[in-house]
């Protein structure tokens, strides 16, 4: 009997040390790996900031313990989610300035302003958010009232896409801005001769260069406050589009600070000054933190009929947009690029706009290949160019509520026919087999929850319209996860660190209330984030 329970003992040791201890355990879930066969598991052990193994809870539980083993009663989870296009930095340090987002007429912006500006923290008068399109008249405001308004203190509103604003005189005098100002790529508008105080595209950073930037301390404080609200939205990472080396800078200060948790792969401004100095440094990490490319705008806005078409717009004869540099600039770089490790990522909203940096990154890459340059956007595409993406492997980077949000009045900018080939994204998806998903926040909202609905029922979130909005091109609920996961990751080469659940990668997870790969459609705005992941460490 002795000699029985001694080998019991044994055994029983021998069971004890086998397993592994392991910072935390996942338990009773169901988790989507988003894993290449789309697999599911019931458990996960996580240690030092890591997916050990994930699979049945009887495996789990047999090879791992725990201090801390949470049961999660069958609650789903996914992979961290990650917005592939959006401006964190950029929307951060928007936060000092009056909010005009879902206003509804001139006459309320005035109010608005006029209150913030009795408590504004700066001299500048500065909005952001405008949209003429929710207006009742559906026309460029201009800058007479901001001048009775406002004569000695400069004023600068932002419309919601960046690529327009209007100003009034004083700012307009500070920047020596007159009727016979000209620049390439960009607008000053004129009626009868007059300034009228809007300024589109390149036109604006005439203005921008003599708004002082805030201080560093408070820049750090907002981006802190930020990843909060992203994290509360499940958001483990971002692609910060066109930063600058002082925002970069900014950036690694907060992540040493410990204020700044979350992964931000970064992409440099279009600033000459920096191409040789990144072509050389190639890729770089730091951390959470890493510069994978450069973002370059093409074009500007179909909202603000800065979009380059190939034909008119279809309500402004004689008015096809612009780029906003020559076509050389694109090839130049293009060119520089090619040497380095660096992506090239080019935002094009208009035909025309797509059709040249699809010809310019044909001829400089040639033939397929594993560069993963993008097109930001892609949201107009002449049905004879769309081969382009797959015949040299570009990545179209698309925003699905941009669908949503422009579908009341695009048809207007479009007409019927080009309409058809506008935010084409079933159709883009199956150039290369994937496609990287984000927000473009804070021109559109930062909810990924948004996006996913917007992808899927291609409707906004009243539900409208009831049949879907060009439903031919809506994606399907595991190609919309996997672009706001897996693809998202692969298009900034992040694919073998996070993006998936899977043995040896960041656990980035969120736990949600309800499955989104089954709820019934007209729920999936219901979703609530419970809780939020990086690393292995709760942050939401």
């Amino acid at each position: 009997m002795k000699k029985f329970i001694s080998i019991l003992t044994m055994c029983f040791s021998i069971v004890m040390v086998a397993q592994k201890n392991v910072d935390l355990i996942i338990d009773n879930a169901k988790i989507y790996t988003v894993n290449q066969n789309f697999d599911t598991a019931e458990s996960m052990a996580v240690s030092n900031g890591k997916v050990i193994a994930i699979g049945k809870s009887a495996d789990i539980l047999k090879n791992y313990k725990s201090a801390k083993v949470q049961d999660l009663k069958g609650k789903t989870i996914f992979p961290g989610l990650i917005d592939a296009h959006c401006h964190f930095t950029g929307y951060a340090t928007d936060k000092w300035k009056c909010q005009l987002w879902g206003t509804k007429s001139w006459d309320e912006i005035l109010d608005k302003i006029t209150d913030y500006a009795k408590t504004a923290p700066k001299e500048w008068i500065f909005g952001r958010g405008w949209d003429q399109n929710d207006w009742t008249i559906k026309e460029f405001p201009t800058k007479e009232r901001l001048d009775q308004l406002f004569p000695n203190r400069p004023v600068y509103l932002k419309r919601i896409d960046g690529h327009a604003a209007v100003v009034n005189q004083k700012a307009l005098d500070i920047a020596g801005i007159t009727k016979d100002s000209k620049i390439l790529g960009g607008e000053i508008e004129l009626k009868n001769g007059k300034l009228t105080g809007i300024l589109v595209d390149n036109a604006m950073s005439l203005v921008e260069k003599h708004i002082p930037e805030i201080e560093d301390k408070l820049t750090i404080q907002y981006y802190s406050e930020l990843q909060k609200e992203c994290f509360s939205y499940g958001l483990t990472s971002v692609h910060d589009c066109g930063i600058t080396e002082r925002t970069l800078g900014l950036l690694e200060k907060a992540q040493s600070q410990n204020k700044l948790e979350m992964k931000v792969f970064a992409l440099m401004e279009d600033n000459p000054d920096y191409y040789d100095r990144w072509v050389k440094k190639g890729r770089y990490t730091n951390k959470n933190i890493t510069v994978g490319g450069f973002k370059v705008y093409s074009d500007g806005a179909l909202g603000s009929r800065g979009a380059n078409l190939i034909h008119d717009y279809s309500d402004k004869k004689d008015w096809r947009g612009f780029l906003l540099s020559e076509r050389t600039h694109f090839e130049n770089l293009a060119k520089k690029l090619k040497n380095s490790d660096l992506q090239m990522c080019t935002h094009a909203i208009g035909d025309s706009a797509n059709r040249t940096i699809l010809q310019i990154y044909g001829d400089v890459l040639g033939v397929k290949n594993n560069r993963r340059w993008r097109i930001e956007h892609a949201q107009i595409v002449d049905k004879n160019d769309f081969d382009l993406f797959g015949k040299y492997s570009i990545i179209p980077s698309v925003q699905p509520t941009h669908a949503t949000s422009d579908m009341y009045w695009a048809e207007d900018r479009l007409g019927k026919d080009r309409l058809k080939y506008a935010y084409a994204y079933e159709d883009l998806l199956k150039q290369n087999g994937w496609l990287p998903l984000g927000t473009d926040f804070p021109v559109e909202e930062i909810s990924p929850l948004k996006t996913f609905y917007s992808a899927v029922a291609r409707k906004d979130s009243k539900h409208y319209p009831e049949n879907g909005f060009q439903k031919e091109n809506a994606l399907t609920r595991e190609q919309a996860i996997r672009g706001m996961t897996i693809w998202a990751a692969k298009s900034a080469f992040q694919e073998n660190e996070i993006g998936s659940l899977e043995a040896g990668k960041s656990a980035d997870f969120i736990v949600v209330d309800q499955d989104l790969m089954t709820v019934p459609e007209v729920k999936i705005l219901d979703t609530k984030v419970l809780e939020t992941y990086s690393n292995g460490k709760k942050v939401f």
